[in-house]
């Protein structure tokens, strides 16, 4: 572990590789687990605001679940997360023709009808952040799911920090992001 400013960040965001394989996973991440998409506090009224130009992308059970449950939901311990429908799909799940899951938010934004990409949590994956009081952790998220994912990432030889580097600037920022850099330099120097 190591400190870039106010973040922890585990060595193996440097260590692991990995790159996406949907076809081979078909997205499970979007439809696998026991709970929505993280959903960062800032993030609550930008979901509710680009609803109604996401909600064309989305299937019909999708909208059902963001309308009976809000655009994102409030965990018991006091988490925010995306709904889910009947407990397993994320409600902004859609599928394309070869069955792979995509992300409605996704695919709003790649048409251009909205500036938001999609929740942080989704785009860092499998990159996943907690925040403290004085600091946050930054933390490689393995999931067997993504087993695929990390044997292409080995095969093309893409670390997860590189992989997510895009999320990562998102999250904190280029000087952050040149600082990691910077450390994976020194750490290199020093093997």
């Amino acid at each position: 572990m190591f400190q870039i400013k106010k973040t922890i960040v585990s060595e193996e965001i440097l260590n692991k590789d990995f790159v996406c394989n949907l076809s081979a996973c078909k997205g499970a991440c979007c439809v696998d687990g026991e709970a929505g998409a993280p959903v960062e506090p800032e993030e609550r009224e930008i979901m509710e605001e680009i609803y109604p130009k996401v909600k064309p992308f989305l299937r019909p059970e999708g909208v059902a679940a963001i309308e009976a449950q809000g655009t994102y939901i409030t965990t018991e311990n006091g988490e925010l997360e995306t709904p889910l429908i009947d407990g397993a799909d994320c409600a902004y799940v859609t599928f394309d023709d070869k069955g792979i899951a995509l992300c409605g938010i996704e695919k709003a934004h790649n048409e251009r009808l909205i500036n938001f990409k999609k929740p942080v949590s989704c785009h860092l994956y499998p990159v996943r952040v907690q925040d403290y009081s004085s600091f946050s952790a930054v933390n490689y998220h393995h999931w067997h799911i993504c087993d695929d994912a990390c044997s292409l990432g080995k095969e093309l030889q893409v670390p997860v920090y590189k992989f997510t580097k895009d999320a990562l600037i998102r999250k904190f920022g280029e000087d952050w992001y040149r600082e990691l850099e910077e450390t994976v330099q020194q750490i290199q120097k020093e093997k």
